[in-house]
């Protein structure tokens, strides 16, 4: 197999219609032909650390077992960055804490807010706590501080996979409702930043994926099986040969995906076939 580089962009609480009606940069990249849009339709429950477990293990939270944001615990099922760091391949991430629980264990604010461990599943990291969320102040980094530290990570350790996640929109919809100016703009905060960063990402060699865990609802909800809940954008800026356009996209595929696209052999509990045709 073709060994590839993968950064993986999620956007967390994102939903399909918003990303299509503020993420101008990338929507205009899809209208170019620079890159590619599917719809794509998550697992359940539509909770965030549960869709992260998916997301990176290709299981649905009735099989991997993390169904919520409570008590969370080391992975024990195959995941991307645990296949990766057995094969011998760099992992990085610039992230929420809870992959740091999810993929690293334990999470420390003070021990763990930067790792570089290559003993770890995610060996080159930044992570936020968001210690101290609520509806009164909602810990939401910077969009392109979030972009410039995995802009640094791949420059000073060129990793293999590397992932970053922002948790802005999500916290913005459950304080203002995705039926809100503040969701949609921030929505377009991050769409922004990428547009600074995602040339560069390019340029050092990336195929690019850029998704959602979940949606939001008109409630500043998720959780549940609305379509505005389970429907999230999926870009894709490389040039392999993928689904056609119109497909409806299954969200167990990314792990599968990834490995694949890198190189590395996709685990047996990861039933969905990969993306790349």
């Amino acid at each position: 197999m073709v060994k590839n580089k993968v950064i993986l962009v999620i956007m967390d609480g994102v939903g399909y219609d918003t990303a299509l009606s503020q993420c101008g940069y990338l929507e205009g990249m899809v209208e170019l032909g620079r890159a590619r849009r599917w719809k794509m339709r998550t697992a359940l429950p539509t909770i965030s650390a549960a869709m992260y477990e998916t997301i990176h293990s290709g299981l649905s939270p009735l099989d991997h077992g993390v169904s919520g944001n409570e008590a969370l615990r080391r992975s024990n099922v195959p995941n991307v960055f645990d296949q990766l760091h057995q094969g011998n391949y760099k992992t990085a991430a610039v992230a929420h804490s809870y992959f740091h629980s999810l993929y690293n264990g334990p999470y420390d604010p003070i021990e763990h807010v930067e790792v570089e461990d290559e003993t770890k599943a995610i060996q080159y990291a930044r992570f936020y706590s968001m210690e101290g969320y609520s509806g009164a102040n909602i810990c939401a980094p910077a969009e392109i501080d979030l972009c410039a530290q995995a802009t640094h990570l791949i420059r000073r350790n060129d990793p293999d996979y590397l992932l970053l996640h922002t948790s802005s929109v999500d916290s913005t919809g459950h304080k203002y409702t995705a039926d809100s100016s503040q969701y949609r703009i921030q929505t377009w905060h991050i769409d922004n930043a990428l547009a600074r960063t995602i040339p560069l990402w390019l340029d050092a060699g990336y195929d690019i994926f850029v998704t959602a865990d979940h949606g939001m609802n008109a409630d500043g909800h998720h959780g549940g099986t609305e379509e505005i809940m389970r429907h999230v954008p999926f870009y894709y800026l490389g040039d392999a040969s993928m689904p056609e356009k119109g497909t409806l996209l299954d969200q167990l595929a990314i792990a599968p995906s990834i490995l694949d696209r890198i190189g590395v052999q996709i685990p047996e509990s990861m039933k969905a076939p990969s993306l790349f045709t």
